[in-house]
């Protein structure tokens, strides 16, 4: 089967990037991934050489160390990742009844362009001494009281990277992995963060407590991190990220990036990553009310919008129902995602504003209930955390669907037992210690001035390593 928008483009441009759906076991059976490469290589072109030659020099300048690539730049016609089942390249219009008619092809779909789902406010902050709003609203903390704190757990980042330097990170990283502008994998790339974004993700996810306070969900989780945003060859660099995190036996998956609107080429990706037994906590975008971000506003995805601390959604944070039986309203649930504290490359922390802040402390929830229930597959940690989602009052449906996600809840919902030590009093709260009655200053601003707000706010901050 093959998309409309691959023959749209054919007819255009004469060419098309395209992602290849093999059928069933065919990628599992075969071990050498450069033999499956070489059996379906003959459907693909390569467009340009001199455009390819081009890529190849800006990845190398990109790249944190030098390497030789299995295969150069200008000879690789196909990717084959064989633990998602697919495959990407470009084709002509031969290429395409080529691919339709070999028996190892399923489905062929346009390759989609991703991009990271950026905050819309970041504030450098001093730590604080006491713990994250986000951290009692979802009531993390009584996780870790009664032991659940995500030890032995490795949660997939999929985001700018990551700065394991960075004392809230100490220990933190499992394992890294750099994908380059051509989308080949760095080899022992040491982890570093090619912005800031991926270092405040991932402190969401597993920073560590400490003297200072606390903003990691998970703190004895670890992460599998992979640098693959943002520019080059995108969504190469993406599943080769998703198909090495499979590789490192994850069974939570964070990302905040997508294409704004409804596209369906994501979705025998994201199908990929479920038949793994990956659950994908995604983030919903940041453009506000009857919008959304693809596979973020998928049916098969964890989708997470934003909100603020006084129970209310972020004007931000995107929404939208869709025709379809199964999960029609995108996002599935909000969580905090504005005023989030965590830390950024250079030792230094910020708060961040968006549905991408929101995103890692979901994941985060998902690793407290792993850590409860080791054999528990992403179905049922998925289950678990939309069933105890409640919505308050002060939330429309149509823009918070099932609510806010509660730590002590999901744990009942998974376990069928009461999490030691936990009131009922506070498995049933749906405000907590530290809630401010008015929002603040910044939060009461326009979303057009809030980033101008921000910047005047902001201390100097060391920029990230250029490459």
């Amino acid at each position: 089967m093959t998309t409309s928008n691959v023959e749209e483009t054919l007819a255009a441009a004469g060419y098309a990037k395209v992602i290849v759906s093999l059928k069933l076991g065919v990628a599992a059976a075969t071990a050498n991934r450069r033999t499956m490469e070489s059996s379906i290589e003959n459907h693909f072109i390569i467009p340009s050489e001199q455009q390819i030659e081009s890529l190849a020099a800006s990845a190398r300048r990109f790249a944190s160390r030098s390497f030789t690539r299995s295969t150069p730049a200008t000879e690789r016609r196909v990717r084959v990742y064989p633990n998602l089942g697919l495959a990407i390249g470009y084709i002509d219009k031969q290429g395409l009844a080529g691919l339709e008619a070999d028996a190892k092809v399923e489905k062929v779909v346009d390759a989609p362009q991703l991009s990271l789902i950026r905050p819309v406010a970041t504030r450098t902050v001093k730590l604080a001494t006491n713990s994250s709003w986000g951290l009692r609203r979802l009531n993390a903390e009584l996780m870790w009281d009664a032991g659940f704190t995500g030890k032995d757990v490795v949660v997939g980042h999929l985001d700018t990277g990551v700065d394991a330097k960075h004392p809230a990170l100490k220990g933190a990283i499992s394992a890294f992995a750099e994908f380059d502008l051509a989308g080949d994998q760095v080899p022992n790339a040491a982890p570093s963060d090619s912005d800031i974004h991926g270092t405040h993700t991932a402190g969401t996810i597993v920073g560590r407590s400490g003297a200072k306070g606390a903003f990691g969900m998970a703190p004895e989780a670890k992460l599998a991190s992979a640098m693959v945003i943002e520019g080059g060859q995108v969504i190469d660099r993406i599943l080769g990220g998703m198909d090495w995190i499979i590789g490192q036996n994850v069974r939570i998956m964070s990302m905040s990036l997508g294409l704004r609107g409804f596209n369906p080429a994501f979705q025998t990706i994201v199908d990929a990553l479920r038949a793994a037994n990956v659950l994908p906590v995604i983030a919903i975008g940041n453009e506000g009310p009857l919008t959304s971000r693809s596979p973020g506003n998928y049916h098969n995805v964890l989708s997470v919008g934003a909100m603020n601390a006084n129970n209310k959604v972020a004007d931000f944070s995107g929404s939208q129902r869709f025709d379809r039986p199964v999960d029609p309203l995108g996002p599935d649930l909000v969580a905090p995602g504005v005023a989030v504290l965590s830390c950024v490359p250079g030792g230094l922390h910020e708060e961040m504003d968006g549905s991408s802040m929101a995103t890692p402390h979901v994941a985060g929830l998902a690793a407290l209930l792993l850590h409860a229930k080791p054999d528990a597959t992403a179905e049922q940690l998925e289950k678990a955390i939309l069933d105890s989602c409640k919505r308050p009052a002060s939330m429309h449906e149509a823009r918070a669907n099932r609510g806010v996600p509660d730590a002590v809840r999901a744990f009942t919902a998974l376990t069928g037992n009461a999490l030691p030590g936990a009131s009922a009093a506070a498995a049933a709260a749906t405000t907590f210690r530290g809630t401010r009655t008015r929002p603040t200053r910044l939060e009461r601003m326009p979303l057009t001035s809030r980033a101008t707000g921000a910047k005047k706010a902001k201390t100097k901050r060391k920029s990230p390593k250029k490459r």
